[in-house]
C-alpha cells in the first residue's frame, strides 16, 4: 500500500479524547468503516499481508474483528471463524482465560472451528496491550492449526502488545500510532 493511501486512512481515523474513560485517547475507526472506498483500502492493505500464501480460515475477535476478519475471509475465498467472549457461542467450545488491565476475561472458539494443519490468520481492528489477541492465538494454536500471521488495522505501539502476539506468528498493522 502506498504512503498516500496510508495517510488518507490515518487522516480519517478520529481521535476521541477521554473515551471510554478520562485519560484515554480513543482511535475511532467508524469514519473509515462508513466510507466504502476507505474500507476497501483497509481490506486491500490487510490482503497484501498474505499475498500469495494459502489461507484456510480467518479468525476475527469479538466484535470489530468480525468486520475486518469476515471481509478479509470473503476476499481470500476462505472461511471466517468468530472468537467470542465466554458464553456467546451456541455450540461446544474451548476457551482460555486471560488478564486484562483491571480484571480478567475469557475468549472461546467452537471446538470444531479449526482443524489441525489448516492455515489460519487472525484479524482485528486494534492491537493495544495484546492480551485478547494472544488469547485468540493460544486457542488457534491449541487446535493444531498453522498460524500464518496476525493482522490489525491499527496498532498502538506504545502499549507494546506486539510483544505478546509476535511469539505466535508475524504481526502486521496497517496504521501504527
Amino acid at each position: 500500500m502506498n504512503s498516500e493511501s496510508i495517510d488518507l486512512l490515518r487522516s480519517t481515523v478520529r481521535d476521541v479524547p477521554d473515551f471510554p474513560q478520562p485519560g484515554i485517547l480513543f482511535k475511532d475507526i467508524t469514519p473509515v468503516l462508513a466510507d466504502g472506498a476507505l474500507l476497501k483500502l483497509a481490506i486491500d492493505a490487510m490482503q497484501e499481508f498474505v499475498a500469495d500464501q494459502r489461507v484456510d480460515k480467518v479468525v476475527g475477535i469479538d466484535a470489530r474483528g468480525f468486520i475486518f476478519g469476515a471481509m478479509l475471509a470473503a476476499r481470500l475465498g476462505c472461511g471466517f471463524i468468530p472468537a467470542r467472549k465466554k458464553g456467546k457461542l451456541p455450540w461446544r467450545t474451548h476457551g482460555v482465560d486471560y488478564a486484562l488491565e483491571y480484571g480478567s476475561a475469557s475468549l472461546e472458539l467452537h471446538q470444531d472451528a479449526l482443524a489441525a494443519g489448516e492455515n489460519v490468520v487472525l484479524a482485528d481492528d486494534l492491537l493495544a496491550t495484546g492480551g485478547t489477541a494472544a488469547a485468540a492465538l493460544e486457542l488457534i494454536q491449541k487446535s493444531g492449526a498453522n498460524i500464518i500471521g496476525s493482522f490489525f488495522f491499527i496498532e498502538l505501539d506504545f502499549l507494546k502488545g506486539r510483544e505478546k502476539v509476535e511469539k505466535f506468528a508475524p504481526v502486521k498493522s496497517v496504521l501504527n500510532y
